[in-house]
């Protein structure tokens, strides 16, 4: 695994506000071992197939769906398929996976790491949540027949910890504001890392448009954009009122990544309570998106994406936070899928520009580096053997 970035040399700088998750960790999941993954503003995951850029992308979602708050069993329907496939049940014929991450934020480096067993059943046997060399949470298991954990927390104060059950099926973490007072300096301390870590991790949109479903009308609903995209038509017909500036930016990246003259991108309701989307082509001819290529409808959808925000994806970011102090992180596998080599650079280009205001950050995985990782600031992770 190698891994390289073209951003400019880092300076020393002052702890951002926003939080974002930086380093990427399984020790043991799937095809990983021992495997630490940088995350910039920007990263994209490259290898042959086979190489675990999907199952890298797949562990960030599940550590996002943790900190949501999701019960384990929703978060991994299938967990033998993430034990390493060698890894030798020991001697109670458990088996079962280690993932992790950091978040840097106000609070400086975050570190996160969770093991949970999937055989013979499921649960999580250990977490451990750290900042500044401080172990702020620690849990175990100590009674395999009771489904609790054993959780002590930092508390610096008449007593050094706190201790008491967790359920061994949510991540301790996203429970620590129901549990710790922030009574001691060691408390607040505990709580404001916690809040940094779930903050990052709830503000996570996994993106995997499909085509097949985004050729037809649209019922007109809430507009918020979902996993498949398949709505893209209700979300353009909301979007394009809401916010014409960043519409304007939408008709310029389609332009430049769909076939043919493109002057607008519009959405028509048709009368029985669905919409539809089509593309002005400046003529009087305008094209319904069910004629569009898997290609060109997969780059409109990621170019949307974008160029939007939480408000309009179906994601749910920490609604006591001000939306200033978060940052959108945009989980795309196969980003280049179905894409060419032209549109594939344009949608990079676009991610790059958007991810260094930000308020977006952008984790995906392609197939082949080259032609689309050569833009200042990605940072690209190498999983070639």
């Amino acid at each position: 695994m190698t891994v390289s970035s073209l951003a400019a040399p880092a300076q020393a700088e002052a702890r951002p506000d926003r939080p974002g998750a930086t380093e990427l960790r399984l020790a043991a999941f799937a095809a990983h071992r021992r495997a630490r993954f940088p995350l910039g503003p920007l990263t994209l995951f490259t290898g042959p197939s086979g190489s675990g850029k999907t199952g890298a992308l797949r562990a960030y979602e599940a550590l996002a769906r943790l900190g949501g708050g999701a019960a384990l069993g929703e978060v991994f329907p299938d967990p033998v398929a993430c034990v390493p496939e060698r890894a030798r049940p020991d001697a109670q014929r458990r088996r079962g996976f280690r993932i992790g991450c950091t978040v840097d934020g106000p609070e400086g480096p975050v570190r996160l790491e969770v093991a949970v067993q999937a055989e013979p059943e499921l649960r999580i046997v250990g977490e451990r949540l750290t900042a500044g060399g401080v172990t702020l949470l620690e849990t175990a298991l100590r009674d395999p027949g009771r489904r609790v954990v054993q959780a002590a927390w930092h508390t610096a104060g008449s007593s050094p910890v706190t201790r008491g059950p967790l359920p061994d099926d949510r991540l301790g973490t996203a429970l620590l504001p129901l549990r710790v007072a922030g009574r001691t300096d060691g408390e607040r301390r505990v709580l404001a890392a916690a809040e940094q870590m779930v903050v990052a991790l709830r503000s996570v949109y996994a993106c995997d448009p499909s085509p097949r479903r985004m050729r037809a009308a649209t019922p007109l609903g809430a507009g918020r954009l979902l996993r498949g995209c398949d709505n893209l038509a209700e979300v353009l017909w909301r979007t394009r009122s809401e916010c014409g500036h960043r519409y304007a930016h939408l008709v310029t990246a389609v332009r430049a990544g769909c076939a043919g003259p493109v002057t607008d991108v519009l959405a028509e309701p048709l009368g029985d309570g669905t919409v539809r989307a089509l593309l002005d082509r400046g003529d009087g001819v305008r094209t319904h998106l069910g004629l569009l290529g898997d290609g060109e409808l997969r780059y409109l959808a990621l170019a949307l994406v974008l160029l939007t925000g939480p408000g309009v994806l179906e994601v749910d970011p920490a609604g006591e936070v001000p939306a200033a102090l978060q940052t959108l992180t945009v989980l795309a596998d196969g980003l280049d899928r179905g894409l060419d080599v032209r549109q594939a650079g344009e949608l990079v280009r676009l991610s790059a520009r958007m991810c260094e205001r930000g308020h977006i950050r952008l984790v995906g995985a392609v197939g082949d580096a080259v032609p689309v990782c050569e833009e200042p600031g990605v940072t690209v992770v190498d999983l070639t053997p």
